[in-house]
Parts: structure tokens; sequence; C-alpha cells
């Protein structure tokens, strides 16, 4: 699994616009280009480059960590800088046996539970396919179930990897390639040519707050590593438990193992073992652990790529958890696969087709909905592989290297990728957020500066970061063309979100938020520019009663002249009164109203007759025509509260709706 080489970089066009129309049309030539094929070997090529430019290991002593805990790099930014050692907490991937088995990292001292956030599955449910993904009118939902069930495994190498996002505070490089998409991922791979890679606490920690796994990767490019390993069965439980852990110490779920050398025939047994031992101590030891294999070598221990699931791999995919399948299948492969999965009595969701988002051999960029397409149709789970080509091709038009970030380049990226998964979406799964309480501010993990409720922060922590480890909990669905990420203006964190689409309610998050007490309590930070009475914001609810064949309700929490309750549409105003302490989050005050650079809050407090199901979070915002007033969305705050809070709140907003008593998700007409 070998990258492509990134084109040399072009003329600079003069605005985002042009260089849209630019980029659009160098993807088709790529693709054309790209899709004319190429040899397996070629593909597989190792490069020598990536491994001379990786820094030795080295074992931290009491001499190293009194020197790093007295200067540490991250200065006034660490949290503790008596524990913190930031050079410590510098990811590095393992070059070789010996530093596996002696357990010759840097961090080897440091105990990562306090860096890295442990993944919680809890925050988020079971997948749905969503029809239309930003539309709040349709309510669609089909449920993921064993005879629809297709996966996602995003594997991401960007440039070899272990760039700005191996450092614990990362960079100032504030337009770095950030992944946001979790809703749609089951599994996260972080990639590289080296022999052990291990995942950086950034990536982790967005990936686990999202409820997502994160593997790292074993992969064998020369023969003499593997060889040491397959040794004997004693070197294969060595090898074994030295990766299980690395798991362990560094809080990531397991294994991409991605064997890329001729193996000798005698040694396969071995190799057999080191796939089924390696997933055994994975599952049993590492919480939620996971062991996938890459469809490279076969049962002969010859280096061939397969393309498919057949008899010449399928020993590896019994012992395995998953196989990711090579990119350059075609129809057939398709076919043959499907069949031998059945034959295996194994759904298909077991078996991840490989789609390498560069082109090669399938379409790629902006056409990789033929290529997923074809993969959903037949039933398998997919494979993306280095979605990050939505930021690295933008060197053809722009300077991606400044190491403070550029404001066109961040503009650019995050438009391309937003349109990138858009196009893709409707065959993904979406997982609903189901944990309570719930809070975002939306931060991708970056910011041109920092925001403190609606304030720069003047701090030295303010100034402009890449920090995957700072990103908040992300909308379910591609913004499309609904909003955008604002940087300019934001109530915390490093951005907003600016609402483009002024013209119908659109879909931010997917939910499944129990009300069992029948208590909502719904707060939100918001800016409207230049706002008058021909201008709205509202923040809009779907939500349905545990009882079958209900109508949804959906609320509409804006500013209106009281609430007006109706049948399937009720429009709620917010509390003019501060909240009784301890209901308001501490990332929003206590009470409605303005705060600093026109930011305000909004609270909404609802009671039902009985217990009641949140389905969809999204906007509305209406405008004249002719206005070019802004709305941004800062932060949501979604919480489930007893009955002694709506006593204990003194309000006359306070919204009662009786949807079982008053029937309103009845028809009327």
């Amino acid at each position: 699994m070998e990258r492509s080489t990134p084109v040399s970089k072009n003329a600079v066009p003069t605005n985002i616009g042009e260089a849209q129309m630019c980029i659009e049309q160098e993807d088709i030539d790529a693709d054309s280009s790209h899709n004319s094929g190429s040899s397996e070997a070629g593909d597989k090529q190792h490069s020598k480059e990536e491994e001379s430019q990786q820094m030795p290991a080295v074992v931290v002593g009491e001499e190293e960590k009194q020197k790093t805990g007295t200067s540490c790099v991250g200065g006034d930014l660490c949290l503790d800088q008596s524990t913190c050692g930031c050079p410590q907490l510098e990811a590095e991937a393992v070059l070789d046996n010996r530093q596996l088995l002696a357990f010759q990292v840097r961090s080897r001292d440091i105990d990562w539970r306090r860096y890295v956030q442990p993944l919680d599955t809890r925050v988020r449910s079971g997948g749905v396919y969503l029809d239309k993904q930003a539309d709040l009118v349709n309510n669609h939902r089909r449920a993921v179930n064993e005879q629809n069930k297709r996966e996602l495994l995003v594997c991401h190498d960007m440039m070899g990897n272990y760039l700005e996002d191996r450092h614990f505070h990362s960079s100032e490089k504030y337009d770095d390639y950030r992944f946001m998409h979790w809703s749609a991922v089951d599994y996260f791979c972080y990639f590289s040519h080296k022999y052990v890679t291990i995942p950086p606490s950034g990536w982790l920690n967005a990936a686990h707050r999202h409820g997502v796994p994160v593997l790292g990767t074993y992969i064998v490019e020369s023969a003499g590593p593997l060889n040491e390993v397959l040794a004997s069965e004693e070197s294969v439980d060595r090898a074994v438990a030295a990766l299980t852990r690395l798991c362990l110490h560094f809080g990531f779920e397991g294994w991409l193992v991605n064997v890329e050398v001729t193996v000798p025939r005698q040694s396969m047994p071995n190799l057999h073992r080191f796939v089924r031992e390696l997933r055994s101590a994975t599952e049993s030891q590492v919480p939620h652990g996971r062991v996938f294999w890459y469809d490279s070598v076969i049962e002969s221990g010859e280096l061939r790529w397969q393309n498919e699931l057949n008899a010449r791999n399928v020993d590896f995919f019994r012992i395995s958890d998953a196989m990711l399948i090579n990119y350059a299948w075609d129809d057939g492969h398709l076919e043959r696969s499907a069949s031998l999965a059945t034959q295996e009595g194994s759904p298909q969701h077991r078996v991840f087709m490989g789609l390498d988002v560069f082109g090669r051999s399938r379409r790629g960029g902006f056409k990789s909905l033929d290529t997923m397409r074809r993969i959903a149709e037949k039933g398998f789970s997919a494979g993306i592989f280095a979605p990050a080509w939505s930021f690295e091709t933008l060197r053809n038009w722009y300077d991606i290297s400044k190491a403070s970030g550029d404001e066109v380049v961040n503009a650019a990226f995050l438009s391309r990728n937003e349109d990138w998964w858009a196009r893709l979406w409707h065959l993904l799964a979406t997982h609903p957020y189901q944990a309570l309480p719930f809070y975002t501010d939306f931060c991708v993990g970056s910011g041109h500066r920092s925001f403190v409720r609606g304030s720069r922060d003047a701090s030295p922590t303010g100034r402009s970061f890449f920090n995957l480890a700072r990103q908040s909990l992300q909308p379910s669905v591609p913004l499309a063309n609904n909003a955008k990420h604002c940087f300019h203006t934001a109530f915390a964190g490093g951005n907003s979100l600016e609402v483009i689409n002024f013209e119908r309610a659109f879909r931010l998050f997917v939910t499944d938020f129990v009300v069992p007490r029948g208590v909502l309590l719904l707060g939100y930070a918001y800016r409207m520019e230049d706002a008058g009475s021909d201008q709205t914001f509202s923040a809009v609810v779907r939500l349905s009663p545990f009882q079958p064949h209900s109508q949804d309700l959906r609320l509409f929490c804006g500013s209106y002249h009281g609430n007006i309750v109706a049948p399937h549409l009720c429009y709620i105003s917010p509390l003019e009164e501060p909240l009784p302490a301890g209901l308001a989050p501490a990332q929003l005050p206590q009470s409605s109203g303005l705060l600093g650079d026109g930011w305000r809050v909004r609270y909404y407090m609802v009671r039902f007759d009985g217990p009641v199901v949140v389905k969809d979070i999204g906007l509305n915002c209406r405008r004249a025509l002719t206005s070019t007033a802004e709305a941004y969305l800062g932060a949501i705050y979604v919480q489930a509260l007893f009955q002694e809070d709506w006593t204990a709140t003194q309000c006359s907003q306070k919204a009662s709706i009786d949807v079982y008593g008053r029937q309103l998700w009845q028809n009327h007409s």
C-alpha cells in the first residue's frame, strides 16, 4: 500500500473560486491518468527516503526526564509542566524489533491516561442510512442491521505522516489537514511506512471523543524484521506481547497488519500464528481491540495482491477480525468475494474493499462516488485510503507548507473536503449521537486565534493553533451548501459555523437523545450581524414519543411572541430569567443575553407529558432577500432534566407540551 507522489506546484490562482475550478479540472485529468492502470510492483515500492528521515527512538532515563521536565518545549501551553515533558510526548514509530521488544520509546515512563481520552463507545448509537443527509424536512432513516450493514475504515496516510500532528501540542499551522466526519467512521487507522506505526495523541483524542476506535499499523517491507519475528513460536509470542503492550500503553485499539514481502513457505505456520495470537491478545486485553489483515501475502507465502477474497488468502480472513482488500479490484473480484464470504458463512461487512482517493486502479478524487457505489451495491464495507488527498493536492496551486498557516489554503481545503464527503455520504452509515449531556463549540482542532465566550483569548494560548486534541464534537453530516467553518469569529475554540443557507431548515446532528422524564433543556450561542425584524435565527429539534406509528414534532427554538403550540410544529421562545445553579454547562453562562463581540446565548426548557427521543437538531435562519447579514452558530447544549429542575426554574417562557394526552402527532385536516 503505497502513496502516489504529489505533482509539483503550478501557478497560484488569484482567488478561491478560480482555484476551485482549476482544482476540479486537475482532478478530472488526474482521474484519467490514474485509471489508465498501474503495476502492483510499482504501486508497492517502499520509500527509503521516508525511513531515513525518521528520528531514532531513545530510552528515556532519569537524566533525560529531568532535562525534558525542566525545559518543556510546550512552555506556557502545557497543562502541567512538572509532568508534561513534551519531547517525551512526541509521537514516534518503532523501527525494528530491538526497539519493539525492549519497549524503547521516549514516553515509556509517561502515563498516557493523563493525555489520551479513553474510547467511549456510548457517545453514539448504531448506524442509520440517510437518504438526504442535510435535509431536516426529510426524516426517513433506515436502520443498519445484519442484512444491510456496511462499515467504514479510514486509513490516514499523508506525506508519510508524523508531521505537525506528531507533537502533543502540535503547531501554529492552523490550515493543516483535519478530519471531521467521524460519524460515518467505524475504524480509523494511522498509517506510515515505518515498521510499527503508533498513532499520535491528537488523533487518538479526536477519534475517541467521537466513539471511533483507532488502529496502528504493523507493516513489513523488508524481510529481515519479519524473519526475526517468525523464527520460532516463542519469537512470535514475544512480538505479539510487545505489540499488545504498545496498545495498552498509548491507548489505541489494535492493528492493521500489512506484510509486503515474500514469506518462506516454512515460515507460513508462524505467520498464521502471529495473526491469530495478535488478534486473541488484542481482543482479550485491549478494550474494543481489533486486528485487520491487508490483502497481500497468499497461502504459499508469495506477495501477490489478490484484489479479492479468495481461496489463496481466506485463511488470513478466518483468523483476523476483518480484511482490507487491495484497491485494484473490478466487478469480477466483487462477485467472487461475495460468493466466498457466503461459503464461509461470514457477513460481507467483514470484507473492506479498498478505495484509494488518489485514484489508482479505480476512480478517485471527486469521482470516488463511482467506486464507493460499486462497493456499497455489492454489500461490502469500504476502506478509504488517503482522504487527505483533499489537502495534499492543494500543493498544485498553493504553498501548503507555511509554518503559521494560510487563510486561503484553509478555506480551499475545508470547502473541497466538505464537497468530497458530501458526495459519498448517502452510501455511508451515520452514527447518531446518544450520550447526554451534549455540548459542542464546533472547534475543528485548529484556529487562527482562540476564543473564550465570544471574545478573543489574549493569553499566550490564544495564538493560532493546530491541535486535534482540541477538536470538539463535529456535525453528523457534511455541511455541504448549508454552512461553512468560520475562523474570524467564534464563541469558543478556534472556529464557529457560518450559515450560508437562509432558505430552509437543515440538519446538523443526527441524534438518539432519550429524554426519559420528559424535560428537555436546549441552549445555544449565536451571532447575527445587523439583526432586524426581518431576520430570524432558530434551532430546530425533531423529536418523537415512545409509541408506535407516531409522527414527529418539530420544535423551532427562536424568538417569538410567546410559545406557539400546534400539531407537528411548535415555536418556543427563550427563557428570560437565569437558570438555577447547576443546570447550565460550565462552557456557557447561566443566563441568556449578550456576550463579547456580538455573541448571544439562548436557553429553552420544554416539558412533555411523557418520555421523548430527540432524533435531529438543525438550524433555520431567515433574512430579507436583499440582506447581507451574517449569522453564526458558536455552541449548542442539550440535556435531559428532572421534574425537580422544571419546578425550580421560575420563568414564564417555559413550554409545556402534552404530546401523549393531546395527540399532537395525529394528522389534522
